[in-house]
């Protein structure tokens, strides 16, 4: 049996386990455990900071040239609308210009090959720059991964202290100077040796008020412009920029060939010193060129009409074209059976005969003039008067909704379909004059009496009337009057109308 342990006499009695406290610790001490969680704390503002894992892909990149990124740091955001969706991962020179890689997160793709970039500063309590990214149009195609913006798709934001530092004390004296002598410009009366010169329209006017007038004209010429401006934008997106680039290669190469584009100058010179010395037929050219215009206007759309059918042409040309090179070998004999045929002996004699007889050909062509010109009128008979004539649908009661030009023909290929047949003389045209419960009479403007006055026959209906009326006399023909100037017929007038029939005759006596 075990003994208890007593105390001393004169020591003082504790409160102490010794089975407790003599024996070693559980666990981890406190300075390890201090370690385990400023570890913790350090890696859990790691990823507080950076907000994203380190092994972690950046996902989507891309890259964008600015003209001055400096103002721009790493890490800085990419904003779509105001909302952070990625990031700028890298700076570095390129040239004289700065590239900046940046990432996009999922919620901010796709980019498009006409997406922009502007460097814009942050909030006064945020600091920095930021990208604003604007996405680009749907209709254009994405930007791969890796893709690049170029540097007239980038900009930078103007900063307030750079407009101060830009407008000095010489600078902001010029300015003024400028404004003032604009005002004065704009408001001083012109001197009489001004007007000299001047359009009739403006004289005596100051500056201000000739630009006022000038606004009678500004919407026509605003629209125009505006119209023009919309047409070199292209049809589909970066037809423009297609366009600058093209001439940028184009320019490069003339630049490549000095030597030869200073002989184009020297010919471009020697060439418009004989337009100058022909300046009065060029002066006439320039008269017609109005009415050719005028008369273009109407032609082109009918010209675009054509394109279709000329663009199925031309798919339907394309296997003749494969075959042109077999069709080049095959006619290499002919070909130099030809060569042999224009030497000397043989139409090179004629080609010098022809040779000597150009220049009385050449005094010949002062008559053309005449020619041309009532070429000119009869086109446009054709266009404005023989062309809309034969347009006019004639709404009578056997219409069929065609045009005019069109019933014709079908009247001449219906004729030619009835007169296929023939006989030994050539082909012929069965006729049936009648037959019918009606006995029909017109009288024979040329007839003979007592007995050659009236036609008789049978009809298989009673006549209604006839249509078109015809006319008491025969229209005046006035040769004093260009047909241009004529307005197209209305095959629908009151010429048009439909007539009474005639007056019913006395039945032909029987034999």
């Amino acid at each position: 049996m075990a003994r208890s342990r007593r105390p001393k006499q004169g020591a003082k009695k504790q409160d102490f386990n010794e089975g407790i406290y003599h024996r070693p610790p559980l666990g981890l001490s406190f300075f390890k455990t201090g370690v385990l969680v400023l570890f913790v704390l350090l890696i859990l503002t790691y990823f507080a900071y950076t907000k994203e894992l380190p092994w972690s892909s950046p996902g989507y990149t891309a890259t964008a040239t600015f003209r001055d990124a400096s103002t721009l740091r790493e890490t800085a955001p990419v904003r779509i609308a105001g909302v952070n969706v990625g990031k700028v991962t890298n700076v570095e020179a390129d040239g004289e210009n700065a590239k900046v890689t940046f990432t996009v997160d999922p919620e901010g793709l796709p980019l498009h090959d006409d997406a922009r970039l502007t460097i814009r500063p942050r909030l006064f309590l945020e600091g920095n720059f930021f990208l604003d990214l604007r996405p680009g149009s749907p209709s254009a195609p994405d930007l791969p991964d890796g893709g690049d913006i170029p540097v007239t798709q980038t900009a930078t934001a103007v900063q307030l202290d750079q407009v101060l530092t830009t407008l000095q004390k010489p600078d902001r004296k010029n300015l003024g100077d400028f404004l003032a002598g604009y005002g004065s410009a704009l408001a001083d009366e012109p001197t009489p040796e001004m007007d000299v010169g001047m359009d009739p329209e403006v004289q005596g006017l100051s500056g201000a008020e000739a630009l006022n007038k000038s606004f009678d004209y500004g919407a026509e010429a605003g629209r125009s412009s505006s119209q023009v401006s919309q047409a070199l934008l292209g049809e589909q997106a970066g037809d423009l920029r297609g366009l600058i680039k093209a001439s940028g290669s184009a320019f490069q190469q003339l630049a490549s060939v000095d030597s030869d584009l200073s002989d184009l100058i020297t010919n471009f010179s020697i060439t418009t010193g004989a337009l100058a010395a022909e300046s009065q037929n060029l002066q006439n050219t320039l008269a017609e060129l109005a009415p050719t215009v005028e008369q273009a206007q109407r032609d082109l759309p009918v010209i675009n009409s054509a394109f279709p059918p000329l663009r199925t042409f031309a798919r339907e040309l394309t296997p003749s074209v494969k075959e042109l090179p077999g069709t080049i070998r095959a006619g290499m004999p002919w070909l130099r059976q030809t060569d042999k045929l224009v030497q000397k002996n043989e139409l090179g004699g004629i080609v010098n005969d022809l040779h000597a007889a150009t220049p009385l050909l050449s005094q010949g062509t002062a008559n053309l003039n005449s020619l041309l010109l009532q070429l000119g009128r009869f086109s446009r008979c054709q266009t404005q008067v023989l062309t809309p004539t034969g347009d006019q649908v004639i709404t009578d009661q056997f219409s069929t909704g065609q045009s005019s030009f069109r019933e014709f023909l079908y009247g001449t290929v219906a004729q030619a379909g009835q007169g296929a047949t023939f006989d030994g003389n050539g082909q012929f045209l069965r006729v049936q004059p009648g037959g019918g419960p009606y006995e029909v009479a017109a009288p024979i403007p040329t007839g003979q009496p007592p007995n050659d006055t009236i036609n008789w026959g049978r009809a298989i209906a009673d006549p209604i009337g006839t249509q078109p009326l015809k006319p008491s006399k025969a229209p005046p023909v006035r040769t004093d009057v260009p047909c241009f100037q004529s307005d197209p017929p209305d095959l629908n007038g009151s010429q048009a109308a439909v007539g009474s029939p005639a007056a019913p005759a006395t039945p032909f006596p029987g034999p």
